[in-house]
């Protein structure tokens, strides 16, 4: 489950999941959804993601940024995420397409992640949360 939540000019992207894998990919498809309808991005290419931070947190802000390189220099959108972790490593496939403007109709461009609100964490066992605020 993803959610976007309020913060002022800028928007909240929130990952829910049974694990911290899960929460990271739920979070990367709110990412999505700040931009277009992610059920509007097909799967037709895939990109590898990789990154590293002893720290959690860090390594999520990391990771959502390097969403946004990827969207940006390969000018694609993505709707599939597969995240696996290694220690202080992040190990992740992504799957969409090239940006259609007229079908994807994109609604703000994602500038970056922020340390705004950023935290993950088991909230109980088996709810992970993985959320920051995105500068758009």
């Amino acid at each position: 489950m993803w959610t976007h939540f309020h913060h002022e000019a800028d928007i909240g992207v929130r990952g829910i999941g049974h694990t911290r894998e899960e929460a990271f990919e739920e979070a990367a498809l709110a990412l999505t959804a700040v931009i277009t309808e992610p059920e509007a991005v097909t799967c037709t290419d895939s990109v590898t993601v990789d990154c590293e931070s002893a720290d959690p947190e860090l390594l999520f802000v990391d990771w959502l940024n390097a969403l946004v390189f990827e969207m940006a220099t390969r000018k694609m959108l993505f709707s599939r995420f597969h995240v696996e972790f290694d220690g202080p490593c992040l190990h992740a496939t992504v799957c969409g397409e090239s940006i259609d403007v007229a079908r994807h109709q994109p609604a703000a461009e994602v500038k970056g992640a922020t340390y705004t609100e950023l935290a993950v964490c088991e909230d109980e066992p088996g709810n992970w949360r993985a959320q920051c605020v995105v500068d758009v």
